[in-house]
C-alpha cells in the first residue's frame, strides 16, 4: 500500500463515525469501542436496558459499512441448524441422482447481529463457538468458509432474569470486548425525541467496504507499541489472578482471573483504538481507556464482593491504580 492509499484509507474513519450519528445521538465512547472491535477482527457483546438502541446502532453500522448483514432473534426454541444452516436433499431431474446441499444459515454473513443471545439455550449459543474463533462452520464433517470480515455483534438486557441463560465464561472470554451501553444524557434524549418522532429521516450512506475493513485489519497489527507497555499490559493481565497477584483487592475478592487471550485483546484494542485516531501508535491512554471492556468479563469476583456490591469494573478500576507503569 502507497502513502496516498493509506492516506486515502484512514480519511473515510471520521465520515464513518459522521454516518452513524446521524441516526445514533451519543453514545460517542460506545460507538468508539464498536468499531475498535471491527478494527481488531473480533467480536463484542453489547450490554444495556430495552430501548437503548442496540438493535438500531449494529443496523446503522451495516449501513454505513456496506457489508452483507443478518440478523438472528434469538429465542428459547431457536435451533443450532438455524443459526448454521442444514442439509438438503436434492435431485437431478435429468440423471435422477440423488445428493446432499448445504444451505447456509444466517450466520454466513460480514455482519451479524445476534439479538439478545442469552435468551436461547446453552446448546444453541454454543453453535457460535465455532464460528467466532476460527471463522467458518463444520457441517457433517465438511468445513464451510464464512466471509471475511466476519464481526459479530451480540446484545443482551441486564435486567430481564426470567427465561434467560447467562453466557457461560467460556463463551465470554470469545468475545474480544464487553460493552455497556448507559442512558442518554439529559440533551442527548431530547435530541432522540425530536428526531424520532417526526417526519424527516436521516440517509446513512456506505462509506466502507468489506475489502477497506480488510485492509484496516491488517494495518491494526503493524501498530507500534513500545516493549515498556507490552511488559505494562502482561503485568496488568497477570495481576487478576488471585493465586499469583499482589493486588490486595484482587487477593480478597478474587476468584478467577483473565487467560493470555485479554492480553492478546488488550494489545489488538489499543492499536485499533490508536488507528481509529489517526495514530501508528498505540499509548498508555489507549490501554486504560480500553482495559474495562476488555477485562469486565474475563474477572470473576467472589461471593464477598458480590455481598459488598462491588463489581468486575471495580476490580478494573483497582488493578490500573496497584499496577506500576
Amino acid at each position: 500500500m502507497t502513502e496516498q492509499e493509506l492516506k486515502s484509507l484512514l480519511a473515510k474513519l471520521p465520515p464513518l463515525r459522521e454516518e452513524i450519528g446521524k441516526i445514533i445521538v451519543g453514545q460517542t465512547q460506545v460507538l468508539d469501542e464498536v468499531l475498535v472491535a471491527l478494527l481488531a477482527g473480533g467480536h463484542a457483546l453489547l450490554e444495556g436496558v430495552p430501548g437503548l438502541a442496540k438493535t438500531l446502532l449494529v443496523r446503522t453500522l451495516a449501513s454505513a459499512t456496506d457489508l452483507p448483514f443478518r440478523r438472528i432473534q434469538f429465542t428459547p426454541d431457536l435451533m443450532p441448524t438455524d443459526i448454521l444452516g442444514t442439509e438438503v436433499l436434492e435431485e437431478d431431474h435429468g440423471t435422477g441422482h440423488r445428493s446432499f446441499k448445504f444451505n447456509e444459515g444466517p450466520i454466513f454473513a460480514s455482519l451479524v447481529l445476534a439479538d439478545e443471545i442469552n435468551r436461547t439455550p446453552p446448546k444453541t449459543q454454543a453453535a457460535l463457538l465455532e464460528a467466532m474463533q476460527e471463522g467458518h462452520v463444520t457441517y457433517a464433517g465438511q468445513e464451510h468458509a464464512l466471509p471475511k470480515p466476519f464481526f459479530l455483534l451480540a446484545t443482551q438486557n441486564p435486567i430481564e432474569q426470567s427465561g434467560t441463560y447467562p453466557l457461560p465464561e467460556a463463551q465470554l472470554d470469545r468475545f474480544l470486548l464487553y460493552i455497556r451501553i448507559g442512558y442518554p444524557t439529559e440533551q442527548e434524549e431530547l435530541s432522540v425525541l425530536s428526531g424520532t418522532t417526526g417526519t424527516a429521516r436521516a440517509e446513512v450512506r456506505s462509506v466502507l467496504g468489506g475489502e477497506d475493513i480488510r485492509q484496516l485489519q491488517q494495518l491494526v497489527r503493524q501498530v507500534s507499541l513500545s516493549p515498556e507497555l507490552l511488559s505494562f499490559v502482561n503485568r496488568l493481565v497477570r495481576a487478576t489472578r488471585p493465586a499469583t497477584s499482589t493486588v490486595k483487592f484482587i487477593q480478597d475478592y478474587g476468584r478467577w482471573g483473565a487467560g493470555p487471550r485479554a492480553g492478546q485483546a488488550l494489545i489488538l484494542c489499543a492499536k485499533a483504538r490508536a488507528l481509529l485516531q489517526g495514530r501508528f501508535a498505540a499509548t498508555l491512554d489507549d490501554i486504560k481507556t480500553l482495559a474495562p471492556p476488555v477485562l469486565r468479563h474475563r474477572v470473576l469476583l467472589n461471593f464477598n464482593a458480590e455481598a459488598e456490591n462491588l463489581t468486575p469494573d471495580d476490580a478494573v478500576a483497582e488493578l490500573l491504580k496497584a499496577v506500576p507503569v
